[in-house]
C-alpha cells in the first residue's frame, strides 16, 4: 500500500521539513532511504509520525491508482498487502484511507502483515526490495527514490505502467 499506492514519503518529508525547517526534497533521497539522509539524532522524530494517530489516514493517492486498481479488480483477484506490524497506530488509519479512496475493494481482500513472503500470489508489486526477496511469486518494483538503482525485479515507474503490464 505504502509507496505504491499511497504517497507515504510525501507524508513523511512535508513533516520533517516543517518540523525541522529543512527543504528535502526527492532527489535529495536518490537511492537512498529518507532515514539514510536524515541525521541520527532526528531518527525518533521520523519515527514518530510514522506512529501518530494521523500519518496514514491522510496520505496523498498515487496518480491513477484508483482507475487501474478498479479495472485489475474486473480482470484479477486483488489483494492488498500492507506490512502494519510495526505501526500498530497504522491498522485503523490504513482501513479508512483504504475504505474511503479505494471502497471497491472488499475487506477481505486486505493483508495486515509483516513480511509479505507469507502470501501465496503470482504477483506481488511492493517498493521495499526487501519484501520482493522472498515472495515466492513474481516480485514487481514500483520505483520509489530509495530502490532507483535496485536491479533484479522487473520494475513498474508508476500505474501506467502497472496499467500496461497487466491490461495491455
Amino acid at each position: 500500500m505504502d509507496e505504491v499506492m499511497a504517497d507515504a514519503l510525501a507524508e513523511h518529508l512535508l513533516r520533517y521539513n516543517r518540523d525541522h525547517n529543512e527543504n528535502l526534497t526527492l532527489a535529495d533521497l536518490q537511492g537512498k532511504w529518507l532515514w539514510d539522509v536524515v541525521s541520527s539524532d532526528r531518527h525518533s522524530a521520523l519515527d514518530s509520525y510514522l506512529r501518530s494517530e494521523d500519518f496514514f489516514e491522510g496520505l496523498a493517492v498515487m496518480p491513477e491508482s484508483q482507475r487501474v486498481m478498479r479495472r485489475l479488480m474486473m480482470n484479477y483477484d486483488v489483494f492488498i498487502a500492507t506490512a502494519a506490524m510495526e505501526f500498530p497506530t497504522s491498522f485503523q488509519q490504513k482501513f479508512r484511507w483504504l475504505a474511503n479512496h479505494f471502497p471497491f475493494i472488499p475487506p477481505s481482500n486486505i493483508v495486515y502483515c509483516g513480511d509479505k513472503s507469507i502470501l501465496r500470489a503470482d504477483y506481488l508489486i511492493d517498493d521495499n526490495p526487501r519484501q520482493l526477496r522472498r515472495f515466492q511469486g513474481e516480485g514487481i518494483l514500483f520505483t520509489s527514490p530509495h530502490n532507483i538503482a535496485v536491479k533484479g525485479f522487473k520494475r513498474v515507474n508508476d500505474w501506467l505502467d502497472v496499467e500496461k503490464l497487466f491490461l495491455g
